[in-house]
């Protein structure tokens, strides 16, 4: 059986908008981080403060995250996809490219999403049309990579790999979320026990590897930046996170990443003083046409516009 794509209300376009710029200005906050503190401190205090914020809003609303052994485990297989993995390679890569190519190359989750879904599901197979999105999102890439991606050169060949196996642990990630709606947890609820998962993962990995009480204490900025990436980029977002993907399905949810990019190139450009080549934005636009292509909706509202109407209609009787 072959799945559709859901129609969002206005409201959910709304939350999209508001959670891809929630999700830009997080490439833009680590690229100030990166600075100052290790990639594993950056998560580590990213996920840590975030939970402690999230179990504030749960307490104060009065809300309660279940015990059962069974939730945790799914809250730590999420946490592990969501957060753990892509945060490090994310953060480790931006050690090495722009935010703004980061977030475009961050952007082809929903290509790798196809192609999961196609062997993870039941009712998410493949359709010409989401193969021809798969083919013109992964063209955008290799253009954005250019010629070095088959020289082997260069770090930044590598920190662009990092963050393409980030857009592949978030597909993963979109197809297991699917199970908390069937658990009838509340979005706050999910986005709570996901980081609290996520920071008891990464707080001894972070102290063995980086030692972060040895570190130099980082300027005022450094901590805006955290926290606002704790707290707008982490906590705020994943409660909308959760919310879209309980109400219109994974594969809208993913299609954020598609105006990602958008928010983490102003931000880059306009703060940081970053600069994007030609190429990249070839590559986002490629990336788009398969999101959109993917999506099937424009495709669709194109062919209804200029399908071409009968001269005359046959008479009844």
């Amino acid at each position: 059986m072959q799945s559709t794509v859901k129609s969002m209300s206005p409201y959910e376009w709304l939350l999209l908008v508001v959670l891809s710029i929630l999700w830009g200005g997080s490439f833009f906050f680590v690229g100030v981080a990166v600075e100052a503190l290790p990639p594993l401190t950056i998560v580590t205090l990213r996920v840590s403060l975030a939970a402690i914020a999230l179990w504030g809003v749960v307490c104060f609303c009065g809300l309660r995250v279940p015990s059962d052994p069974t939730v945790w485990l799914a809250f730590i297989g999420m946490g592990i996809l969501n957060n753990v993995i892509p945060f490090v390679l994310i953060v480790w890569g931006q050690t090495h490219i722009a935010s703004g190519l980061a977030s475009i190359l961050n952007a082809t989750t929903p290509l790798f999403t196809v192609v999961a879904a196609h062997f993870l599901t039941s009712d998410e197979k493949m359709s010409t049309l989401k193969i021809l999105g798969v083919i013109f999102g992964l063209i955008g890439v290799v253009i954005m990579i250019g010629q070095e991606a088959f020289g082997g050169q260069g770090g930044s060949i590598l920190g662009q790999i990092a963050v393409l196996g980030a857009a592949i642990s978030y597909s993963f990630a979109g197809i297991y979320g699917r199970r908390f709606k069937r658990l009838g947890l509340q979005p706050v609820v999910t986005a709570t026990g996901q980081v609290t998962a996520s920071s008891l993962l990464l707080i001894p990995v972070a102290l063995f590897y980086d030692h972060p009480f040895t570190l130099p204490v980082p300027d005022v900025e450094v901590w805006l930046a955290i926290l606002c990436l704790a707290l707008f980029s982490t906590a705020l977002a994943y409660i909308l996170y959760f919310r879209i993907l309980s109400a219109a399905g994974a594969t809208n949810v993913l299609l954020v990443t598609l105006l990602v990019p958008v928010s983490a190139i102003v931000l880059g450009t306009a703060i940081l003083g970053e600069q994007l080549e030609f190429k990249h934005m070839v590559g986002m636009g490629m990336i788009s046409l398969g999101l959109l292509t993917i999506d099937g909706r424009l495709l669709q509202l194109i062919g209804d516009r200029f399908r071409i109407q009968p001269v005359c209609q046959k008479k009844n009787g």
